[in-house]
């Protein structure tokens, strides 16, 4: 199958979060298994003059936004085998930030439209389009409405993928018009209406051929009202067309023997893990003890993530517990000062590393016994996936693609890879936290833990086979 890839980012390209990872990872893997893969994105000012001077200007198009006629400059670089397109228009993205401007709902009508130009002008032909997040949310929309009757792309099937349902897209009404150029029909539960305004990912939910999102359990989480952020009622109707799948992490970019951040690389060594455990110590200025029990956190420091409860409890774990706690992240305000407190309060037990570092963020997952991932909500999340390929054992809430990918340890049956917890509880956080504590110093049973999290793996390739299932389950449909 030809499956372009929309998203408005994209490692090694440009990153800001998870869905980096997924578009810069998933087309290999989907490759790997036979299919013909590319990528467009958006050409950010961001990106690095390394990358801008290796493309090549493949197109150029217009495209009306409203009243206006905008360029829109298609151009190529092929990276790994993978073909990369980048729409170019340096009034909507020669910026400083990718996201967060007053005129987004204008910049991303744009992208939307550009690429389906982008489609019609090229000589490959996808069948399945797989769109990203609301930025990429109007793509289904068009096809039904302006593009219905246009004999280049009205058989492609479109695929959409919820990333985190938190953020929509949501604009006022007024964008349906003057720059969508649709009118009042759209206006209804069926449409893009949401409580008087318009919504990106609510169209997207309404006319694409299939729904995806990143873990079984968050699929069936947003059904909800709890976690539905006020589309769960529209998710319960479109059900039969909404799968769970559980994103992957690239294995060579993550791993712990040829990881060149690593002072001590290793696979599977216990020895080796605890060679760069008081290797951080040192750099970190922490006392340089192999004995004691290192707890990690690398995370963006925000509510979702469960902090609350971290501060909640953050002074009794560090006064009662023989523990060492590092922090890498930035974040809200409040979630920094805590933890730049504990710090202070606790300089044997604590480094707080305000800021983000690639190369720290690995270190402090190798040299970590423990990763604490204790969040509110998680369509899938990644941390706890790298901490398992680095043999830190995560401590996570079940909640999304938490529950779906640690299995909490059992004494009894010796199975299990890390620690959980249902309830949003700061002392049942606290009371996993002190098992897991016990079970490190319980040799025989933290050795079978650790032998459990080697074949524990989450590579590409098996969530390629299932998004490999959605097309072809997508495409049987066509009339």
């Amino acid at each position: 199958m030809n499956v372009l890839m929309v998203g408005s980012e994209c490692t090694p390209f440009i990153k800001t979060g998870g869905l980096a990872d997924v578009l810069g990872s998933l087309p290999q893997a989907l490759v790997a298994q036979g299919h013909d893969v590319h990528v467009v994105l958006p050409k950010y000012e961001e990106m690095s003059d390394e990358w801008k001077e290796q493309l090549t200007l493949l197109h150029e198009l217009n495209v009306q936004i409203g009243w206006r006629n905008q360029y829109a400059g298609v151009e190529y670089i092929e990276y790994d085998g993978i073909p990369v397109y980048f729409i170019d228009n340096e009034y909507y993205f020669k910026r400083s930030n990718l996201y967060g401007y007053e005129d987004e709902a204008e910049r991303f009508v744009f992208f939307n439209k550009a690429v389906l130009g982008m489609v019609r002008a090229l000589d490959w032909e996808p069948d399945v389009l797989h769109c990203h997040d609301w930025q990429t949310g109007l793509i289904p929309v068009f096809l039904h409405t302006h593009y219905q009757n246009d004999e280049k792309v009205k058989g492609m099937k479109t695929v959409f993928t919820i990333h985190n349902l938190k953020y929509q897209g949501i604009f006022a009404d007024s964008v349906l018009h003057d720059l969508m150029d649709l009118d009042e029909r759209m206006m209804t539960e069926d449409g893009l209406e949401f409580f008087g305004n318009i919504n990106f990912m609510k169209g997207a939910l309404n006319y694409a051929d299939a729904i995806t999102t990143v873990s079984e359990t968050y699929a069936q989480e947003i059904q909800t009202p709890y976690y539905g952020e006020n589309l769960d009622g529209v998710l319960r109707k479109q059900s039969d067309r909404l799968a769970g799948i559980v994103n992957g992490i690239n294995d060579k970019d993550y791993n712990p023997l040829s990881d060149v951040a690593l002072a001590f690389p290793y696979r599977s060594s216990l020895s080796k893990k605890a060679q760069n455990k008081t290797w951080l110590q040192e750099k970190l200025g922490l006392p340089i003890r192999k004995d004691v029990p290192m707890v990690g956190i690398v995370s963006r420091l925000v509510e979702q993530k469960g902090f609350d409860l971290v501060a909640r409890v953050m002074d009794e774990l560090l006064y009662h517990e023989d523990i060492q706690l590092v922090l890498l992240g930035t974040g809200e305000y409040d979630y920094e000062q805590m933890f730049e407190w504990a710090q202070v309060k606790y300089p044997e037990k604590v480094s707080a590393n305000i800021m983000f570092s690639e190369a720290l963020s690995r270190q402090v997952y190798a040299a970590s016994d423990l990763f604490l991932m204790p969040s509110r909500f998680e369509p899938c999340g990644i941390g706890q996936l790298i901490a398992l390929r680095y043999l830190a054992a995560p401590i996570v809430r079940e909640t999304g693609g938490l529950a779906d990918t640690v299995i909490p340890f059992s004494e009894k049956t010796d199975e299990g890879s890390g620690f959980t917890f249902a309830n949003y509880n700061a002392h049942d956080m606290l009371f996993t936290i002190r098992r897991a504590l016990e079970l490190y110093h319980n040799n025989d049973a933290w050795k079978k833990l650790v032998k459990n999290m080697t074949k524990t793996q989450f590579p590409w390739k098996y969530s390629a086979r299932r998004y490999s299932e959605v097309y072809e389950s997508t495409l049987s449909s066509r009339e």
